[in-house]
């Protein structure tokens, strides 16, 4: 897996000395921001190649000790060591590539997650309040810091909207493949008649943009409305319009936050939203035009069903682009979500590379 594998070690070593090259050239530091950029590339490069070559080491000391073994006839007192060495093996072999797959280019970034809830009123909105909670659970068990920036709740129950913004190692990495719509089904506890109900909420995920990238937003293409923050009520009333919404014309979507009670902070975490939504707007775009150029589309597609939670009336979780299935629900809506976050990643890693291979041949 790891040569010609997720991870190409002689492009990676091609790549280094190229990187070498080009920070000897006299001309290297007249562009400062290229040159820091260039410099981040090839420190991240460098230790992944080194990480693969002390990995290899590892491998053929531990062939090395089989081989011994097997020569002089070892009545298994070498069993334990050898044992413990694949073991260990194994592990860090894992645990790297793990960390090729959510080496994109935007999956070191925060991210700001959006729920909402689809059609069916309290039923939708109570689906996308646990959906909230599932990830907040989350990101908490990873020891991420989770913001909640915009909320918007049901008038019964639930909540009508959700916006946060969390912050962690590859966040953006591990969530991205959470984007799309989230179906339940379950005896509905809004339902007097104890019928089943079919609710979808969407997630959508995006990184937050880095402020070396340039998304340009100009003042005319927006509309920019201030209200007063929904609070506890009573002395915790909010007396000033410190919330503050977005609406970027020319694309339709809307930002909020009121989370802080300066104004200037909320419209500064807005701006910071919507840029980010225009970024991933833009990237959609691009793998669209990518995927018409190739008349091919992979199953794992943004914005569609992606996963169908099975409260009844039977007790299943499945990974609808796949096929990874859970038998518990409460486990996974408590925040056990790796299995289908890495199981995605292992899938994106095979289409590209049956995609490079198309490609070659």
């Amino acid at each position: 897996m790891i040569s010609g594998g997720i991870f190409d070690l002689p492009a990676k070593e091609q790549r280094l000395a190229l990187l070498d090259t080009e920070m000897a050239a006299p001309a290297f530091w007249d562009d400062n921001r290229r040159a820091q950029d260039l410099i981040r590339e090839r420190t991240e490069v460098a230790r992944a190649v080194e990480r693969v070559a002390e990995l290899t080491r590892q491998a053929s000391d531990l062939g090395v000790l089989v081989e011994l073994a097997h020569e002089t006839g070892d009545d298994g007192s070498l069993d334990a060591e050898i044992g413990e060495g694949v073991r260990r093996l194994r592990r860090e072999l894992d645990e790297f590539e793990l960390k090729v797959m959510l080496s994109g280019s935007h999956d070191a970034r925060p991210a700001i997650v959006s729920i909402h809830p689809g059609a069916g009123g309290t039923e939708s909105q109570d689906w996308a309040q646990m959906l909230m909670r599932m990830y907040l659970r989350w990101c908490e068990r990873a020891g991420f810091k989770a913001e909640v920036v915009d909320l918007l709740p049901g008038e019964e129950a639930g909540i009508k909207s959700v916006t946060v913004r969390i912050v962690g190692p590859n966040a953006y990495g591990w969530l991205k493949s959470e984007s799309g719509v989230h179906r339940l089904v379950r005896i509905s506890p809004f339902d007097s008649q104890a019928r089943r109900h079919t609710s979808f909420a969407s997630v959508w995920v995006y990184p937050v943009v880095d402020e070396s990238i340039e998304v340009e937003v100009h003042e005319k293409d927006l509309r920019i409305d201030t209200y007063r923050a929904s609070g506890a009520g009573g002395q915790h009333v909010n007396k000033t319009d410190s919330a503050v919404r977005l609406t970027h014309l020319p694309t339709g979507i809307v930002v909020a936050c009121q989370n802080d009670r300066s104004q200037h902070r909320n419209r500064a975490q807005a701006y910071a939203m919507l840029r980010a939504r225009l970024y991933e707007l833009e990237l959609q775009k691009r793998r669209e035009a990518a995927e018409a150029a190739a008349a091919t589309k992979s199953d794992i597609g943004w914005g569609h069903q992606i996963r169908s939670y099975v409260l009844q009336p039977y007790q299943m979780v499945k990974d609808l682009r796949t096929g990874v299935e859970n038998s518990s629900p409460d486990s996974v809506l408590g925040c056990d979500l790796n299995e289908f976050m890495e199981a995605v990643f292992a899938y994106q890693v095979d289409e590209n590379r049956a995609k490079s291979v198309h490609d070659i041949d």
